[in-house]
């Protein structure tokens, strides 16, 4: 399915001040808005993906799932800064008929979810009947849920935070760090910081993962070998397929949109922000989540005032949310059976 383009034609104006022409907003559809409109499931997605949820959210996401085409008008957007047909490090400037590169404005959570807004006027959609996303995603959805508390009837916050850490952003600055040793990224290149963005996937990949993860996963068969170790190889290659679908300047602006990520700025602190949320909220957090730690998603659920919460025991780590879709199913069924209020959702955990 081909990624369709929204072209806004006002000036988009980022919370920082700053403006850019010609805005332009990747996204797919799946299925038919119903007549009286309550059928929308807006999917938000993380660092790294794209509009197409059918093909990274298998399992969750298509005809015989949970989110079903045969039933919901579903939305997933290509956000601000990510180089699958949004507006991007890349695109052309305007004004100068060059791409932007790091001229291109620092934005922030905020501006991506106000792109969003756009996206759905244009679409025509009053009310999502559920908002849904982890991690990056999950950030957006929290912002959008607090600044548009009408609008989203359900929200599922997946492996998400209120505010990014101080972990988290040490993550990401090592990440930046290792871009900016490659000194190609301040060429201004469309392939500018390749070795540094394959360096960079790595370091975050152990964030992603886990010393659990790695053990079962790329454990050596043998115990005579002294190096090509499989742990190794697996960095490179995820590494070199992430430069091969994406670019330094993107992820460089990204990461820092991570970082900017804090629901309480200017609205007098984190709990008062969280208690504007008035949607039903599901909070699902991961026992094995290094970078994302349960305590953040417990303390979404302990400030949202109608949540409820369920815990995802997943040997995959902060990746778990996208592999776990049996039981991400799961745990969303039961909360539509439940009242959320206070509830904490128990279910079998996975193996």
């Amino acid at each position: 399915m081909n990624t369709e383009i929204f072209k806004y034609t006002e000036a988009f104006e980022f919370e920082s001040g700053q403006e850019i022409q010609d805005l332009e907003i990747g996204f797919h559809t799946y299925g038919r808005l119903n007549k009286a409109k309550d059928n929308v499931i807006w999917i938000c997605h993380a660092l790294t993906a794209n509009a197409d949820v059918f093909d990274w959210w298998k399992g969750l996401v298509g005809t015989g799932f949970l989110f079903n085409p045969e039933e919901h008008f579903i939305v997933c957007a290509n956000i601000l800064g990510s180089p699958y047909g949004t507006s991007n490090p890349l695109s052309i400037n305007s004004v100068s008929g060059q791409p932007y590169y790091q001229a291109f404005p620092q934005f922030t959570i905020r501006d991506i979810v106000k792109a969003h807004q756009l996206l759905a006027d244009h679409l025509q959609i009053d009310n999502i009947h559920i908002l849904i996303g982890g991690s990056l995603g999950g950030q957006q959805a929290v912002e959008w849920a607090i600044i548009e508390p009408e609008r989203v009837k359900n929200l599922i916050l997946i492996a998400t935070n209120a505010r990014h850490s101080p972990w988290g952003i040490a993550f990401n600055e090592s990440q930046r760090l290792a871009i900016a040793t490659d000194r190609t990224f301040y060429a201004n290149t469309p392939d500018g910081g390749q070795k540094g963005l394959k360096a960079a996937r790595s370091i975050a990949l152990l964030s992603y993962r886990g010393y659990k993860t790695y053990s079962i996963t790329q454990q050596e068969e043998s115990d005579d070998k002294t190096d090509d170790y499989r742990a190794s190889t697996y960095q490179s290659y995820q590494g070199q397929k992430l430069v091969n679908r994406f670019n330094a300047y993107s992820y460089w602006y990204l990461t820092k949109t991570m970082d900017s990520h804090n629901v309480g700025r200017g609205r007098h602190g984190v709990e008062k922000a969280l208690s504007l949320i008035k949607a039903r909220t599901l909070v699902i957090g991961i026992h094995s989540d290094v970078l994302f730690p349960l305590e953040e998603q417990k303390y979404l659920f302990n400030h949202i005032p109608k949540s409820a919460f369920a815990e995802l025991d997943s040997f995959y780590g902060h990746d778990g949310f996208l592999i776990e879709t049996e039981a991400l199913t799961n745990i969303i069924t039961s909360f539509f059976k439940t009242d959320v209020k206070g509830k904490i959702i128990e279910l079998q955990r996975t193996a």
